[in-house]
């Protein structure tokens, strides 16, 4: 038997919801627990991230700590894709990148409806704020985009399986259009 390759996931500045569409492969998610072994990921809830064949990330870039979590794939995957629309252009995150990050803090933490303690946070545990949300394109470089808000389990099990088995990475239009 051949060794599995590691795979190894994320979720930076959105949703969750490519993971949530990465388990409506459905039943299929047992044929791909055959074909790889989880490294860090929300399925297996391992923290640190060790040497991986792929690398999933999903999310803009929106804080410090995004930043961080990003090179650290980069540096420990030999491939690595962009998950989404938010990890390929920012997505709904990025719609605060037309005001300045201190409008969008006072307006969350110092004017806003039904705010009592009106006053922006200033914890050393928070991850600093990035002045603008970015595609992660922009910070690391990435081997393939899987496009969708978010993918469909089918286009995600198709994507995985052509580049676990060494196959050119080619959706059917039936799976990647959004209409």
């Amino acid at each position: 038997m051949t060794e599995k390759l590691k795979l190894a996931t994320a979720s930076l500045c959105g949703c969750f919801g490519c993971h949530m569409s990465l388990l409506d492969i459905d039943e299929r998610i047992l044929e791909l627990v055959q074909l790889v072994e989880f490294d860090r990921s929300p399925f297996t809830d391992i923290k640190k991230i060790g040497h991986c064949d792929i690398g999933i990330i999903e999310g803009g870039v929106a804080n410090a700590e995004n930043v961080e979590v990003l090179r650290e794939f980069r540096a420990h995957c030999k491939v690595l894709i962009a998950f989404g629309a938010c990890a390929i252009n920012g997505g709904i995150p990025a719609m605060r990148n037309q005001f300045e990050l201190k409008e969008c803090l006072e307006e969350s933490y110092v004017d806003g409806i039904g705010v009592y303690n009106r006053m922006i946070p200033d914890d050393p545990e928070i991850p600093m704020l990035l002045n603008k949300v970015h595609p992660i394109h922009e910070v690391v470089q990435i081997d393939h985009f899987l496009p969708g808000c978010p993918p469909s389990g089918d286009a995600i099990w198709t994507f995985l399986t052509g580049l676990i088995e060494g196959r050119p990475v080619s959706l059917p239009y039936g799976q990647i259009r959004y209409d």
